[in-house]
């Protein structure tokens, strides 16, 4: 099988390619993909060297599998190019999400709406995919009216010269070309451009991603998206109000059977998920868990993730995964 790793240079990029060997995923010859400056350098994956390809000579392969993470605009451009040649795209990016004939797809949640028919695939925005797959095993027991989530979303989601830039000013440095402001020893209540609704774009994805993914238009979803200076794992504290009660042991238990969540709650020990403890992991980890004592029927909780591998990567290669064996790929 040919794939194709179109931003195989890049920190979403690069991580795609490791999970595809540690998964042993059934690559025959891997096609990394960057931009005209990257071509020619080399990409290392079990070993044998592959060379950066253009997207032109990319799609002249005629790949199987083609994994996207460079930006909305090349994909726009790009990713109809590789499905006429009959290959399967899935894209990071948040070019193809909200579109109604594309799917949205976190396979534990949703893996199932998946057909032969699709050849473009979204992968949804690193902060929903952590929060949905604690939000849907407890909609289906006790139907999710409202959700209001803060997120604490590392540098990393922003890319390598982010992660350059904070490292640079905790070594002394007062530039900052990233972000509008310094992000050591700060907090910005800011990712995304800010929308006439006065929310930002990053925080209108979280609700309208959560509604497609979960198949449920009637939730409601208000976030506040922050960056926090961690290099890597995104945080997220969530308060959801259900139509049903519930009992918190329930609660625990139900996640703890979910595929891909791991329950961290042992507040006597100070048990609960920090991102330092995530990073390199493909799971979600929640904790904190608890009743909002100040109204019926409502849990809090804390949901940590490695946003570069759950939150893209990894999600990406397990919908190629899904795709492969239902023998589409």
């Amino acid at each position: 099988m040919k794939v194709a790793v179109v931003g195989a240079t890049g920190l979403v990029g690069s991580t795609i390619i490791k999970i595809l060997e540690e998964r042993n995923f059934p690559v025959t010859e891997l096609i990394p993909v960057a931009s005209d400056k990257s071509v020619g350098k080399v990409v290392v994956y079990k070993g044998k060297e592959y060379p950066v390809v253009s997207a032109a000579t990319a799609i002249a392969m005629r790949p199987a599998l083609a994994l996207f993470s460079a930006g909305g605009s090349t994909s726009l451009e790009l990713a109809p190019q590789f499905a006429a040649v009959g290959c399967r795209v899935v894209d990071n990016s948040s070019a193809w999400r909200m579109k109604e004939d594309i799917k949205l797809v976190v396979p534990e949640v949703n893996g199932h709406v998946l057909t032969e028919n699709d050849y473009i695939i979204a992968n949804p925005n690193c902060s929903t995919i952590q929060m949905v797959m604690v939000l849907m095993p407890l909609h289906k027991k006790y139907g999710i009216k409202r959700v209001v989530v803060s997120t604490y979303q590392s540098v990393s989601g922003t890319g390598q010269n982010a992660v350059a830039e904070l490292m640079n000013q905790r070594a002394g440095s007062k530039e900052h070309k990233v972000y509008p402001h310094i992000i050591d020893l700060n907090v910005l209540p800011h990712i995304d451009v800010f929308l006439e609704n006065g929310y930002t774009k990053e925080e209108m994805k979280m609700a309208q991603e959560t509604c497609k993914i979960m198949g449920d238009e009637s939730i409601k979803v208000s976030a506040t998206t922050v960056r926090v200076p961690v290099v890597g794992g995104h945080s997220e504290s969530v308060n959801m109000e259900m139509i049903r009660d519930f009992e918190e042991s329930d609660v625990k238990e139900l996640l703890s059977n979910q595929s891909g969540v791991v329950v961290v709650d042992n507040p006597a020990m100070n048990g609960y998920p920090m991102p330092i403890d995530a990073e390199g992991k493909d799971e979600v980890f929640v904790g904190r868990i608890r009743r909002d004592h100040t109204q019926p029927n409502t849990l809090n909780c804390w949901i940590v993730a490695d946003n570069l591998r759950k939150g893209a990567a990894t999600n990406a290669v397990q919908i190629a995964k899904v795709l492969h064996n239902n023998g589409w790929i």
